[in-house]
């Protein structure tokens, strides 16, 4: 909302803001050209002492061994274009203030689809006081609506860094899916599905109402009340040309509705006071929650459509399957108080106790007790600092404790539930009951200092905390044998999350027309698992080691390479002659060491430059070794045909694949991950006030913004940002430039 402390704003006029631009693919994999994966396939044949045959090697028998085609580029090697509009409108009067804005989006993709998201966004905010200024009202709506309509979005996914560089190709010349060669050498043309049309609507509605009135001096009482709807459907349709024409006799048109509701309502009363004596400072709250959520959807499935043209149209499929149809429901309501006392605005103290509740726990676990305490000194209000010209300007020590509770699992997880048969009069059981879980407990400590020098020209923060969870609700997993997959419990275990946050900022140099500041943060954090009675005998014994991180993995102990074989070689610690779990002695965690970010803001007249770098210290891993099987490879496997190597010998063979297949669950795919990112970067010019003055505008301004332009690392897989899946990306790179004006 738009207001001022009295909630009076006096202005008025209207914004524009546009930009356009387009994202790309951030980072590509080194793979082997065609001349280069053939020579290593005809190598490992070699080797082997085995003739290539259509069967077994179609890349080097049947398909064209001069074509070539870079999977990447061809998968996700386009650009997509985005354009956004934002418009907005102030209106104020004496006691009221009026905002009005709405935004337009659209994003394409950098896969070979055709795709159109375009997201249309409105909102309302209205302030309004009392002449007495005792009485304010706030109403906030917002309202978006996103249509996302999709054919052909297929991202080929890992197949675009392992489809060999002469693959055949994914199209006939009449626009078809071309199978023939794909299917001669044994597989399905990648880019099957790629026919499937999707279309997805979503509507969203956020709205919060506002009310607060002084009863007397310090004394307020006020409410939120907020309602929330979300509806959403999907419609799928799967034409049969989309698949194999081999498979056409057990493949129809087919369609999946899908439709989601969600709809919320909160009401959140509070009694606030405040009194600040000449000394003595006091400030208490006590208040409420009442939440209810309702969640449906419905799941249908038709097939049998006769034409493609018919797909949707439910009416027109020979066969109708519901899926899904179910709701539930959900319940909070909570009470919350807090007081808090300073002394000569130096020293302080805050305590909070909270009781909550939840629809998700059984009878007698419903309700669970949290509560905090924290204390902070401002010791630079002593007068030892006030009394002199001191080189630190600001100084401040807090410290706090206090527990929180999560419900977040499923609805009803504590009874039996049942799902209907199809047909009259069945019933199916879907899940087992578990009365006995309740609440996860966090535990949370912190200590921190704040110092200011120079006139808080540098600015310096360092914090410790401690965070300690225990009764984490989890799915817990069960042996097949029950029939069920897992229940609703709570994990007997403690996990303890500590670290240390350090932030500097610095104001290097600020002149009547230059200013320069930066910000650095670091983070160094510790995840340990201190405690699991009885963790030999769980489910999770061949996961978690008890002072350990939860992100470790038990791997086999790399050994070299067999002299014998030339084939990698894994420890077989009891020497019984199987690779288990029993063999798997090596503890590797791949938490990050430390992280963090440093960002800038340099100003120049009307110039303005802002850029934040991110950083990490951690190990991934890359699986991306097997040389001379059937898959294109990186670069770096090609030196596999010289003598000295670290990677196996050139082999097809199943004593290869054994070997490959053993060695990723080692320490030898470990690889550092560390990185280095330029994550955002803007440039921003404010036009002169005289030029805009006489156009009739008051503020105007252009701009130019980058995402993810440069990344420096050593890490050879797509994203060091998701340094245990080599072949994934997240973020795209992405540039856009536009302009902002207020009449």
């Amino acid at each position: 909302m738009i207001t001022t402390k009295q909630g009076k704003y006096k202005d008025r006029g209207l914004q524009v803001s546009t930009s356009t631009g387009v994202s790309w693919m951030p980072r590509r994999m080194d793979l082997l050209n065609t001349e280069e994966y053939l020579q290593l396939r005809r190598t490992a044949f070699e080797n082997d002492g085995v003739e290539p045959t259509a069967s077994n090697a179609p890349d080097l028998t049947v398909w064209d061994q001069e074509r070539y085609t870079d999977w990447q580029d061809y998968a996700f090697g386009g650009t997509a274009e985005m354009q956004n509009i934002n418009l907005s409108a102030v209106e104020s009067m004496d006691n009221t203030t009026f905002w009005l804005g709405g935004s337009y989006q659209n994003v394409g993709t950098i896969y070979r689809a055709d795709l159109d998201y375009n997201k249309i966004a409105g909102s309302l905010n209205i302030n309004h006081y009392s002449k007495d200024d005792k009485l304010f009202m706030g109403l906030s709506v917002n309202y978006g609506r996103d249509d996302i309509s999709s054919v052909g979005d297929n991202s080929l996914s890992v197949e675009a860094f392992y489809l060999p560089p002469n693959a055949p190709k994914i199209f006939n010349e009449d626009g078809s899916l071309h199978w023939e060669e794909w299917g001669n050498a044994g597989m399905d043309n990648p880019f099957g599905g790629f026919f499937n049309e999707s279309r997805t609507k979503s509507n969203n509605l956020i709205s919060n109402l506002a009310l607060s009135y002084d009863l007397v001096d310090g004394l307020n009482l006020k409410s939120n009340f907020g309602y929330t709807n979300f509806h959403n459907t999907e419609l799928v349709k799967m034409p049969k040309r989309s698949y194999n024409p081999a498979d056409w006799e057990n493949v129809t048109n087919t369609s999946h509705q899908i439709e989601n509701d969600r709809e919320t309502w909160i009401i959140e009363p509070q009694l606030h006071y405040n009194f600040q004596g000449e000394r003595l400072g006091f400030d208490a709250l006590i208040g409420g929650t009442l939440q209810q959520s309702n969640y449906a959807i419905s799941n249908i499935t038709g097939e049998g459509y006769v034409a493609e043209s018919l797909i949707g149209n439910l009416r027109a499929a020979e066969n109708i399957i519901i899926t899904d149809d179910s709701n539930t429901e959900y319940r909070y309501a909570a009470i919350f108080g807090r007081l808090g006392v300073d002394l000569d605005e130096k020293y302080f103290l805050n305590l909070t106790g909270r009781r909550d509740g939840s629809s998700r726990f059984g009878s007698g676990k419903k309700w669970a007790d949290f509560g905090a305490i924290g204390a902070a000194w401002i010791f630079t209000e002593e007068d030892i600092f006030k009394d002199s010209e001191s080189f630190l300007s600001f100084g401040k020590i807090r410290a706090s404790y206090g527990t929180t509770g999560s419900d977040q699992i499923g609805d009803y997880g504590y009874l039996d539930a049942y799902e209907a048969t199809p047909g009259p009069g069945g019933l199916y059981p879907t899940q087992l009951a578990n009365s006995d879980y309740s609440w996860e407990i966090n535990k949370k400590l912190e200590a921190a200092i704040h110092l200011g020098f120079l006139q808080d020209r540098i600015g310096l923060g360092m914090s410790w905390y401690q965070n300690r969870s225990s009764n984490q609700l989890v799915g817990f997993s069960l042996p097949s044998t029950t029939g069920f997959t897992n229940i609703t419990a709570n994990l007997p275990a403690t996990v303890e999350n500590t670290g240390l946050e350090a932030e500097l900022s610095f104001l290097p140099l600020q002149t009547k027309n230059f200013s320069w500041e930066t910000f650095l943060n670091v983070t160094v954090p510790k995840n340990e698992l201190i405690k699991y009675p009885g963790i030999e005998n769980s489910v999770y014994a061949n996961t978690y080691r008890v002072g350990h991180p939860l992100s470790i993995e038990l791997l086999y102990r790399y050994e070299g390479l067999d002299p014998e074989t030339g084939f990698y070689k894994v420890a077989d610690v009891n020497e019984d002659g199987r690779y288990n779990y029993e063999d798997r002695t090596v503890i590797k965690s791949f938490d990050r060491e430390f992280y963090g970010g440093l960002s800038n803001t340099l100003s120049y007249r009307g110039f303005s430059l802002q850029f934040l770098v991110s950083f990490a210290k951690q190990e991934g891993t890359l699986n991306l070794f097997n040389a001379g099987a059937f898959g294109n490879q990186r670069t770096e496997d090609y030196d596999a045909l010289s003598q000295n190597t670290q990677f196996q010998k050139v082999s097809r063979s199943s004593q290869a694949r054994t070997a490959y297949n053993r060695v990723l669950y080692t320490n030898f795919p470990v690889v550092d991950a560390s990185y280095l990112r330029l994550k955002n970067l803007s440039l921003a010019y404010k036009l002169p006030s005289l030029m805009l003055s006489q156009v009739g505008l008051k503020n105007g301004k252009i701009f130019l913004n980058g995402q993810n332009l440069i990344t420096i690392t050593g890490y050879e897989g797509m994203d060091p940002e998701f340094p245990k899946v080599g072949t994934y990306f997240s973020s795209l790179s992405s540039i856009n430039a536009g302009f902002q004006l207020q009449f």
